[in-house]
């Protein structure tokens, strides 16, 4: 679930300034998701289980603002890739692991297991889900949780990636980064996309091209269930509204069956 975005090492300083509800300004078009809204809706679950994994977690933001915010139990964060890992490294006293959710080789170790920031929709093949929901399953403690979230295809969100909706934020250095998708072939539910980047503190653009599956909540439901995982909560957006078709998010909570 290497996706380019998150292997460039200027893309990586970049990562939590984008993604901030400080940071980011859209130009034209409609508004968007925040991480604000994500992590108010995630970080309660995590403050209330006292050991934590978060499959996916980048640069470790939410782990980082929980041991931040008192949590005093085992947080732990694994991804693939290393850049980065790197960043969130440089908090020591969360674990951090290099690799898949299988690689970690957890047996009923964990409260909570969190997947944020629609990483679920960059895992492509279907054998590669079946592998990581395995692995999180035996990861979870007989009564925990596996929290993760996904965007609705029915609302069609990708047919607002295009070139005039720019999104503008500063860099850690304070240059400013302007920032847009355009839709290069949309077959099934399989999305492809270019991401292009420019600042002035750089010698040209950055272009990069990604994938995303964007599943249906049947699909989402067959892959759990097939992993012994059962649905216990879905919620449409970040503040627990139901699912409707015209939701923008599908937002899972599941446990062990």
């Amino acid at each position: 679930m290497n996706d380019p975005l998150f292997l460039d090492p200027r893309l990586v300083e970049l990562y939590d300034a984008q993604a901030s509800w400080e940071n980011e300004i859209l130009i034209g078009g409609r508004a968007r998701r925040r991480r604000g809204a994500e992590f108010s809706f995630y970080m309660p679950l995590v403050m209330a289980a006292d050991t934590v994994l978060d499959v996916g977690c980048g640069t470790g933001e939410l782990l980082r603002l929980a041991r931040q915010a008192g949590h005093t139990g085992r947080l732990c964060g694994v991804d693939p890739a290393n850049p980065m890992l790197q960043v969130a490294r440089k908090r020591t006293d969360i674990e951090w692991v290099l690799g898949e959710a299988a690689d970690g080789g957890w047996d009923r170790e964990f409260d909570l297991v969190v997947m944020t920031g629609h990483v679920f929709q960059v895992i492509l093949e279907d054998q590669v889900i079946r592998t990581m929901l395995a692995a999180i399953r035996s990861a979870l403690a007989e009564h925990g949780r596996f929290v993760f979230d996904t965007r609705n295809p029915l609302v069609r969100d990708w047919e607002s990636w295009m070139p005039d909706v720019v999104w503008e934020f500063a860099s850690p250095d304070g240059a400013v980064v302007r920032k847009w998708h355009e839709i290069e072939a949309v077959e099934g539910d399989l999305v492809t996309y270019s991401t292009t980047f420019t600042s002035p503190a750089w010698d040209g653009p950055i272009v990069i091209r990604s994938s995303q599956r964007f599943h249906d909540a049947d699909t989402v439901s067959s892959f759990l269930s097939g992993a012994g995982l059962a649905i216990e909560e879905q919620f449409g957006h970040w503040d627990r509204q139901p699912l409707p078709d015209t939701s923008p998010e599908i937002i899972t909570i599941a446990r062990r069956e």
